[in-house]
């Protein structure tokens, strides 16, 4: 596949991984199919669509994203109509994006151990 092709990949699984978390927190669709979907997009992600120069700032984001998803989970659930839908929101992005940040750390430390 050409580096275009798996642009393309890493975008679509985004996306996807995007729209499904969203989707499945407000529905509550947390099953382990929609779990393995997140995760397994969220590997691609990590694989395909960071770049070594985007590096530092998809860690430094990914890490404050989860600090912030866990604390306003904790927060925002709390809210009487709408705290459930948040609390799975953030849950499932978590989901997502935890697996991308390992694979993107563990390049970056195969990159610096490398050199």
């Amino acid at each position: 596949m050409t580096d275009n092709t798996l642009g393309f990949v890493g975008r679509v699984a985004f996306i996807v991984g995007v729209v499904l978390a969203v989707v499945s927190g407000v529905f509550g669709a947390g099953n382990s199919y929609v779990i393995s979907a997140l995760v397994v997009l969220g590997l691609i992600v990590g694989f395909l669509n960071v770049t070594e120069q985007e590096t530092n700032t998809f860690i430094l984001t990914t890490v404050a994203l989860v600090i912030v998803s866990n604390m306003a989970g904790s927060y925002l659930g709390k809210v009487d109509v709408v705290g459930a839908y948040f609390d799975g929101i953030f849950g499932a992005i978590i989901t997502f994006i935890t697996p991308a940040t390992i694979v993107v750390g563990l390049k970056t430390i195969y990159a610096l151990a490398k050199d």
